[in-house]
């Protein structure tokens, strides 16, 4: 078996890299959570497959753009949100997961303001967003499906696809459950320009493309 210290010591990896382990306890994916808590690696544990993995600049800046987005969206359509970034969730013994970014919508009422969540009486986020460009979320969807997440938005550097949960199982959508009004797959137009314009420059025109989406 592999010790705890030994797998830490081996995660000092270039970003992008992914490690992917089997066989490991629920007991080691939560001492590597306590352990690991304080570097910029997200864990995603599901039936004793571990995936380890340390996320790059232009990741980050995906995640946080299209994290800004959603707010502008929901600010605009006044749509109420309640925002819970990387949380960890997680079933004891099964699954866990920290999303790149998470909101609720329908269920604010039932989280919001609580400093723990357990997920066998609470429910899952309604939006989560997965930055997909140098890694592939399949392995993260089951997990999202297990917890019951209603949609998952998942941009690979070129396209933003929009999965909602039916029956148990993904289904690749062109509109959101949340914000039906707007054509969501345009908004990777705008993600693409977050490397070659100012950052709150962008998030203003963007808002100004949905005011006149919402116009139509």
């Amino acid at each position: 078996s592999i010790s705890v210290e030994a797998m830490t010591a081996t995660l000092l990896a270039p970003p992008d890299e992914i490690i992917r382990l089997s066989g490991i306890s629920w007991k080691t994916y939560e001492t590597l959570l306590e352990e690991l808590s304080d570097r910029r690696l997200r864990l995603t544990y599901n039936r004793g497959n571990l995936e380890i993995m340390a996320p790059s600049p232009e990741h980050e800046l995906n995640k946080r753009v299209l994290g800004r987005f959603i707010e502008t969206i929901a600010e605009e359509l006044e749509v109420n949100i309640y925002p819970l970034g990387s949380t960890t969730f997680k079933q004891p013994k099964l699954i866990g997961v920290e999303p790149d970014e998470c909101f609720y919508i329908r269920n604010i009422a039932a989280v919001q303001g609580k400093r723990r969540l357990n997920m066998a009486e609470d429910p899952a986020p309604d939006l989560i967003v997965e930055i997909d460009i140098t890694s592939s979320s399949q392995n993260r969807l089951q997990v999202y499906a297990d917890l019951g997440v209603a949609e998952v938005w998942i941009y690979n550097g070129e396209s933003l696809v929009i999965q909602q949960l039916q029956n148990g199982t993904y289904i690749a959508t062109q509109t959101s459950q949340f914000f039906i009004s707007l054509p969501i797959s345009e908004v990777a137009n705008w993600l693409q320009r977050s490397t070659t314009i100012d950052y709150l420059a962008l998030v203003k025109e963007f808002r100004l493309w949905v005011r006149s989406q919402i116009q139509k």
